[in-house]
């Protein structure tokens, strides 16, 4: 959640954050009612404790004859104490859905707007071009024996596939060249779990505006993950971390669940979007002053893996109404994909700067021996998705596909993915 000291000292300036998402600007006055509403509960139980305490004093040193008298009138303030209490949690809860309800504040520089409005940084390579009739990434797929979405279905419904063969060969190839990066650049590796409370969930923000797009099993109240970076948040929550000197960096390797329920009929060929996929997510606790620098070295390592699959792309800076309420800022990497004649985002990096933090309670200590919330970032470094461009770039007119040459020592040394019998 955001600062409520910023709240109160530039509430404009989390309206302005609200108009760009496009978000109720109502909001920020609620929470500022709510917030002077919890300030005077929590003043008037403090003081009518205070005077319990004091008339105690009063009751215990008190003449025999007169502690009667006393004793009931000290039970008529017990139970004013009482109601002061019960209204301070109710003012302290209405707070905490108030201030809730607000994304958090964006950065200086997020371009206004919606999915359409983003602001593209720079692009990489020549879009690919063929002189024969491409194929798409499903027909490439089965003509390799890689990609079987006729049996998926079978099995698990619309939008499932297995992959076979070589295309599960090289989805392991592309996630542990993904891990060897990773390692090299000191994040400690953790395969996470896929399912967690819903109070990890909540405190990561996936539980506003794309809550129905999160798998829920009711009977164990528990969320299945659509990112690593849930349970990543979550590893240190309600703990005090030492990120003074160096970030602490982790990259979740998971398999990842979402319901795509806001995607009916869109991108329903192939797998570029799917229920269930594999990813490398890098995750960094760090201290906010270094939060935007950090954000910068996941975009590189980004750009280092998709230069390394010999792809085209563009790195965009998403329009602050596509954020998700816990990013202050995120850069996409999009990749172009030949048969859609398109760039299609292949991996996401946020900077959440202490919104996660707060909510889940994760600090550090400060020069003066107090704690604050960290900030905390987080990117893909592969995902099953990237099969996607991969196949599609590389192919050849005769359905084969030439695997990247940093790919192949992952492969066996296998450099061409041959069309099967």
């Amino acid at each position: 959640m955001i600062d409520p000291q910023l709240l109160r000292d530039a509430p404009d300036l989390i309206k302005k954050s609200q108009r760009a998402r496009g978000d109720s600007e109502t909001a920020v006055d609620d929470a500022v009612a709510a917030d002077l509403a919890r300030r005077e509960a929590i003043t008037a139980f403090e003081e009518l404790r205070a005077e319990q305490n004091a008339f105690g004093k009063t009751v215990a040193k008190a003449p025999k004859d007169e502690k009667k008298e006393l004793v009931a009138q000290a039970q008529l303030l017990a139970g004013r104490v009482k109601e002061a209490q019960a209204a301070q949690v109710d003012a302290e809860e209405r707070f905490d859905v108030a201030i809730r309800a607000i994304g958090n504040v964006i950065i200086d520089g997020v371009p206004s707007g919606g999915e359409e409005n983003f602001a593209t940084l720079r692009t990489h390579g020549t879009p690919k071009t063929f002189d024969f009739e491409p194929l798409d990434h499903q027909d490439l797929g089965e003509r390799l024996g890689a990609i079987d979405i006729k049996r998926g279905t079978k099995v698990s419904g619309s939008r499932f596939y297995f992959l076979r063969g070589v295309g599960a060969r090289l989805e392991l190839a592309m996630m542990n060249m993904a891990l060897d990066k990773a390692i090299a650049e000191d994040f400690t590796p953790l395969i996470t779990p896929t399912l967690v409370r819903p109070e990890v969930m909540a405190g990561t923000g996936f539980l506003g505006s794309h809550a129905d797009e999160i798998y829920y099993l009711p009977a164990d109240e528990l969320y299945l993950t659509g990112t690593s970076e849930v349970a990543l948040a979550g590893y240190h929550a309600d703990e005090i971390l030492d990120v003074t000197d160096a970030p602490i960096r982790y990259a979740g390797w998971s398999t990842c669940y979402r319901r795509e329920a806001g995607a009916a009929g869109k991108d329903n060929r192939g797998i570029l979007r799917v229920h269930q996929f594999n990813k490398l997510e890098m995750f960094s606790y760090v201290h906010p002053d270094v939060a935007e620098q950090e954000h910068d070295r996941l975009v590189s390592f980004q750009e280092q893996m998709l230069q390394a699959c010999e792809l085209s792309y563009r790195v965009i800076d998403v329009a602050a109404g596509d954020l998700g309420s816990s990013a202050a800022r995120k850069f996409d990497i999009e990749a172009w994909v030949p048969t859609q004649g398109t760039y299609r985002e292949l991996t996401s990096t946020s900077n959440c700067t202490t919104f996660q933090a707060r909510r889940l309670d994760i600090r550090y200590r400060t020069e003066s021996g107090k704690t604050a919330p960290v900030a905390t970032l987080n990117g893909t470094l592969a995902t099953t998705r990237w099969l996607v461009a991969i196949l599609e770039t590389h192919q050849q007119q005769d359905g084969s596909v030439v695997v990247p040459a940093a790919l192949r020592p992952y492969l066996g040394g296998l450099e061409v993915l041959e069309p099967v019998a």
